[in-house]
């Protein structure tokens, strides 16, 4: 018996430091990866910058994607081009030993329409005017995976740690318009766990319900008889008619829906000229809600009202769904580990200069706070309820907002969203003013601080099996137990590749004379000749004596 419990606590011993051990080896992993990360911002900068400066909308990221899978290749990844029927998407993969766990790092390429911006100048001015440009800073989260996985891969090969590392780019995200087709293509089916990147003014996470609204994108075209509008107008059957009157049917519904739905539309083909009827016109709807039924129910709808508005115009209509996005659920242990190690990584450190850019930019948008850059990390995101909560005696409703389609790849396998801070706090969104941080010291420190608690999180899922077992758990017992991921988009509808196709074909060769040359300039600031930050002298007056006020 004595030797029986002496052998015990033998192995109960070497088990505790077994233990102790491999929690040193990460930590120590974990500080030299940030470290590597560091080694790596250059790159950041530059990746960032270049993708900036081609500043393209969604399914034309053509000169994007040839430039990261050229230089992921060169660093020793495979990579797919032209996957799930998108020529501008891609994936690369990166694999060590068993190749064993997989983890899928993703981050959108494509910019918004008319945002056009000179980066570090806190005021509106275009590089091209009108061109598109990056007013939601979607050039930054592929230069943050890419140094994070860079860093990583090195680590992995000297410690001979087992994994794949496998990146991929979210394309025509304002669109919604590729991740339904990515799962459906079955290229998520061997991944353990997925961290999608995404810009931000602060570093963040959270897990469950995100609060955000899924979406059906479709366009309604309706088809009539062209006749002379002066000469023989009774002859013609407008399609343009169609068009609006379904737009009034869908505007006077509106007050008899639910009050969590967002709902939008754009008329984008209203007919040729208007001394002829129009035989052809289209609206692109967007229907949001805040769960895959009410989605659902606002896409019937929609279709119902475009059959009464074709029955009363004696027109035809037809319907294509150009993109989808489910209501996000986030993974709730990832996010947890994640959350710690974003504790220890902190904010950067800002600089005058950067304060001065932001707190003058926030001026210029009038936006509700005056204060610059985050300097106090966020807290992490808990789950947002979908139906009406009863908050002292009242009752509240969620009422969503946003969509992003990587909720579909949420419900597919554990992921999480890492929000990193490369923007500036309290703009509109989808604005030239998002773009104005975006190729500054803002947008790189941003990066390098987002790539360590990413790389942290990763070695996490790396060196502790339980990690990728709980967030699986939580995955299937919490987040699937009752709900089961039902696509939007159907067996026959096929990625709306053509979309932007023409706007880039206007706007890019105005645009390639001001593509970022790393080999020549330091930064994109650098090369357009910009000082840093640029700012109008009434804009500093004014912020002195907002200073001056608060200092009273």
């Amino acid at each position: 018996m004595k030797k029986l419990v002496l052998t015990l606590s033998f192995f109960s011993c070497c088990t505790i430091l077994f233990a102790q051990t491999e929690v040193q080896r990460a930590s120590k992993l974990k500080a030299e990866a940030a470290l590597e990360v560091d080694k790596l911002a250059v790159l950041g900068q530059q990746i960032n910058d270049v993708l900036f400066s081609y500043a393209e909308l969604g399914f034309q990221e053509f000169e994007t994607f040839t430039y990261l899978t050229t230089l992921l290749e060169k660093n020793g990844f495979k990579v797919e081009r032209g996957i799930a029927g998108v020529p501008t998407a891609w994936i690369a993969s990166w694999s060590y030993g068993s190749g064993k766990p997989v983890l899928a790092l993703g981050s959108d390429v494509d910019c918004i329409p008319k945002a056009s911006q000179k980066p570090g100048v806190a005021y509106a001015d275009p590089i091209v005017l009108g061109a598109p440009g990056h007013g939601e800073g979607h050039n930054s989260g592929q230069a943050l995976n890419i140094i994070s996985a860079l860093a990583l891969k090195k680590i992995m090969e000297r410690e001979k740690i087992s994994g794949t590392i496998r990146l991929w780019p979210g394309v025509a995200e304002e669109l919604v318009g590729t991740k339904a087709y990515y799962v459906r293509a079955g290229y998520f089916k061997d991944v353990d766990a997925c961290i999608f990147t995404h810009v931000a003014n602060n570093l963040g996470v959270g897990y469950g319900d995100a609060g955000n609204n899924g979406l059906v994108s479709v366009r309604f075209t309706f088809e009539g008889a062209a006749a002379h509008a002066a000469g023989a107008p009774w002859r013609g059957k407008s399609a343009l008619d169609a068009v609006e009157l379904m737009n009034i049917g869908w505007n006077f519904r509106r007050e008899h829906l639910e009050l969590t739905q967002r709902s939008h539309y754009v008329i984008s083909d209203g007919g040729d000229q208007p001394n002829v009827v129009p035989s052809k016109a289209a609206v692109w709807y967007y229907f949001r809600e805040r769960t895959y039924p009410g989605i659902k129910r606002l896409f019937d709808i929609g279709v119902k009202v475009a059959e009464g508005a074709a029955l009363m115009t004696e027109t035809k209509f037809t319907y294509e769904v150009l993109g989808s996005a489910w209501p996000g659920h986030f993974n709730k242990p990832i996010a947890e580990a994640m959350y710690e190690n974003m504790k220890v990584v902190g904010l950067p450190k800002w600089s005058d200069e950067d304060q001065l850019l932001a707190k003058a930019t926030q001026l210029e948008l009038k936006a509700p706070k005056i204060d610059g850059l985050a300097t106090k990390l966020d807290t992490l995101g808990l789950p947002t309820p979908t139906g009406p909560v009863n908050v002292m005696g009242r009752q509240l409703m969620a009422m969503g907002g946003g969509s992003d389609d990587i909720a579909d790849i949420s419900w597919t396998v554990p992921t999480v969203v890492l929000r990193y801070p490369s923007n500036i706090p309290g703009l509109p969104g989808h604005h030239w003013s998002n773009a104005i941080s975006m190729a500054t010291p803002i947008a790189h420190k941003g990066i390098v601080y987002g790539a360590k608690a990413e790389i942290m999180t990763l070695l996490d899922m790396l060196l502790k099996p339980e990690l990728l077992a709980n967030a699986w758990t939580y995955y299937r017992e919490e987040q699937t137990k009752d709900l089961q991921y039902t696509p939007l988009v159907g067996e026959k509808d096929n990625p709306a590749i053509t979309l932007n196709k023409k706007i880039m074909e206007e706007y890019a060769p105005k645009l390639k004379p001001f593509y970022y040359n790393p080999a020549k300039y330091k930064t994109y600031l650098e090369q357009l000749g910009i000082t840093y930050p640029t700012v109008k002298p009434e804009q500093k007056e004014e912020l002195k004596k907002l200073e001056e006020k608060k200092s009273k």
